[in-house]
């Protein structure tokens, strides 16, 4: 998979309507934030859920650097990341 099939893919991914199955993203990544605040004991972001998801993704990479869907899933997290900026700002 090249760069470009890779970015595709992830634009793919957030971009058609998956709130019918996962809900809206803002939502869904204030959620998992609350969460993780209340188990970690301070503040997490939406931004950070983002991050953090992408830096799993990265971890599995390492793991298996051959599994592409890892690649379009950390694009993928990165530009929920900078979508919510705008949402914890």
């Amino acid at each position: 998979m090249n760069r470009a099939e890779v970015l595709d893919t992830a634009k793919e991914y957030v971009t058609k309507d998956r709130a019918a199955d996962h809900g809206n993203m803002e939502d869904n990544f204030n959620t998992i934030a609350r969460y993780w605040s209340e188990h970690l004991g301070h503040k997490v972001s939406a931004n950070d859920v983002g991050i953090m998801m992408s830096l799993l993704k990265h971890a599995r990479m390492k793991s298996n650097p051959y599994h592409t869907d890892n690649y379009v899933d950390a694009a993928g997290y990165v530009a929920c990341a900078a979508e919510c900026v705008d949402v914890d700002g």
